[in-house]
């Protein structure tokens, strides 16, 4: 049973992607779709590795994390066991990216919230106002006998509005 399948083929483990995946090219763009076209001039998103079209953006995203194309790559689906010290290589490496004026530009950022507060709660009580006089002016009784209003029960909820 295991004889016709042949050697066993040995794969990588999975590693990070060394490239940006675009999805936003061709964003917003029209395309003319013949059924002569390539398959890499098709509609969608064209993989070169598996040769096909997938139609939309998550499901390329499916596509290019799946088992299938990882095989296409020559990986495993299996991750490689990383030790403490990579760990902590890898922590240095990402602190040493940062950069350190975005840390004050974030704590700056409440600040400068919390001072406009006031006029946001102004502006936010004037549209509220205005919202509520349009709705109120949308629902006003049309001229209704109230005679007939309460023989059919329309006589309202018990509110003493008029």
């Amino acid at each position: 049973m295991n004889a016709d399948r042949g050697p066993p083929v040995q794969r990588e483990p999975l590693k990070h992607r060394d490239y940006e995946v675009d999805l936003e090219s061709r964003l917003g763009k029209t395309q003319v779709v013949t059924p002569i076209a390539p398959l890499s001039q098709q509609a969608g998103y064209y993989c070169s590795v598996c040769e096909c079209v997938v139609k939309d953006s998550a499901n390329y995203l499916d596509h290019i994390n799946g088992k299938k194309h990882q095989r296409a790559l020559g990986m495993s689906m299996r991750v490689e066991r990383a030790s403490l010290e990579q760990v902590q290589k890898r922590f240095e490496a990402l602190k040493k990216r940062k950069d350190p004026s975005t840390f004050s530009e974030q704590a700056a950022r409440p600040t400068a919230v919390h001072a406009m507060a006031p006029e946001l709660e102004q502006i936010n009580g004037e549209v509220h106002d205005i919202l509520h006089k349009e709705l109120a002016a949308q629902h006003e009784p049309e001229d209704i006998d109230p005679d007939i209003a309460a023989m059919m029960g329309f006589g309202g909820f018990g509110s003493s509005k008029k």
